[in-house]
Order: C-alpha cells, then structure tokens, then sequence
C-alpha cells in the first residue's frame, strides 16, 4: 500500500478532488499555505494499493495545469529604498510525494 501526498495549487483542487472521487480514490483535503509565493495550496492525503499508484499520478496531473502569472517583486536598489517590479513565475502544477505503508488500519 502507499500513502501519495498531492500538494496543488487551490485553483485546481475541486477539480483534482473531484476526478480522483469519480474514480473511487478516498481523498482527504488540507489547506496548506506555500512558502514562496505563500499563496493557498490544497495538500491531498491518498491511500490506494501499490498497482494503482501511476493511475492516480495521471489523474492528478490531468487536473492540474502549470500555468504562468505575473507576480509584484521587491527588491533592494539602495540601502532603505525599495522598488516594486513584476516578475513572472510559474504556478499550478503539482508536488508529489510517494509513501510506503507500514500498516493500514481503518477502525
């Protein structure tokens, strides 16, 4: 059995939550908060068995686009002045991480 931790921009997140439902994935959401852009993220939690592991990957990543935004930067010219310029980054996509299940246990 393995764990797979899903983390997705909160743009994409019903519709991840919603395809891995529709092919009978238990999904569990968690709001998270990244740590570049600090915006919203959505964590999913999914427990599935090991031959199904590359079947959920795709459907993650069916559900969720790279996508390119325009974001305000600061940056230091001068010692105590600041300019704020935009920059372009990308976002969207999604972070996956695969566990091995010790033990599994549903009470």
């Amino acid at each position: 059995m393995k764990l797979i931790l899903a983390i997705v921009s909160n743009d994409d997140a019903s519709s991840v939550s919603a395809a891995l439902t529709k092919e009978n994935y238990s999904v569990t959401r968690l709001a998270t908060t990244g740590g570049f852009l600090r915006a919203g993220n959505t964590t999913m939690i999914v427990g599935t068995e090991d031959d199904k592991v590359d079947h959920c990957i795709e459907i993650i990543g069916n559900e969720s686009k790279r996508r390119t935004e325009i974001v305000p930067s600061t940056a230091s010219y001068d010692i105590g002045r600041y300019a704020s310029f935009p920059v372009e980054v990308q976002v969207g996509g999604a972070t996956i991480f695969v566990l091995n299940v010790e033990d599994f246990r549903k009470l």
